[in-house]
């Protein structure tokens, strides 16, 4: 099993090079993925793993931030996040 220290151990590049910006597909998301910002360590594990690249993070340092707009709530964040400061709640749609 390969352990990572940090997201510089990661490959450069996310898994995908392309969002849904044209497609807002929020709008059909069951449960949402909530941070905590007391637990996360900053290791943009879950900024990686996103398959949509709805986790931003703008300088490093940041803490990510959820573009709700455009994540599907699939929970792959919540599922990679070696300290478990992403939870997946249930979405309140309106």
């Amino acid at each position: 099993m390969v352990v990572l220290e940090t997201y510089k151990d990661l490959p450069s590049t996310p898994v995908t090079f392309y969002n849904t910006e044209g497609n807002k597909t929020g709008n059909w998301r069951t449960i949402r993925p909530v941070f905590d910002e007391s637990k996360c360590t900053r290791c943009y594990i879950c900024w990686k793993y996103c398959p949509d690249l709805s986790i931003e993070v703008e300088t490093e340092g940041d803490f990510p931030k959820i573009d709700y707009d455009h994540c599907k709530g699939c929970g792959i964040c919540a599922n990679e996040c070696p300290s478990e400061a992403i939870v997946m709640e249930k979405e309140a749609h309106k």
